[in-house]
């Protein structure tokens, strides 16, 4: 089973960026499709991104434009680049490990999550 652990998160104004990272460990990311997930207070969790095997990329409406996912596999570590931050981008931030051939959002198809990591994006 592969085990993630995300850095990066903090507060910021709004127009500004922020990177994520999400680092693996005892698994090759290269084996999954990565995604990275966000929960704000009061909400169910939301799909925002996911990079496949293949390194297509997929993303929810809202961020596109202003977020992107990439992979590093020689790091085995999965990025979250944020640029146009938005106070409705605040949320905990989640990357997970799909398993799935096929272009998957639910959280029902991700097995495996890191412990998340703050975004807040002040106005």
């Amino acid at each position: 089973q592969v085990e993630l652990v995300e850095s990066g998160g903090g507060l910021v104004q709004a127009g500004g960026s922020l990177r994520l990272s999400c680092a693996a460990s005892g698994r090759a990311l290269s084996d999954y499709r990565m995604g990275w997930f966000r929960q704000a207070p009061g909400k169910e969790r939301e799909f925002v991104a996911s990079v496949s095997r293949g390194d297509s990329l997929y993303y929810t409406n809202s961020v596109k434009g202003r977020f992107t996912i990439s992979r590093d596999n020689a790091r085995n570590t999965v990025y979250l680049e944020m640029s146009s931050l938005k106070p409705e981008d605040t949320a905990v931030y989640r990357c997970a490990a799909s398993s799935s051939a096929y272009r998957v959002t639910s959280p029902r198809d991700f097995h495996s999550w890191g412990q998340g990591t703050q975004v807040s994006v002040s106005s």
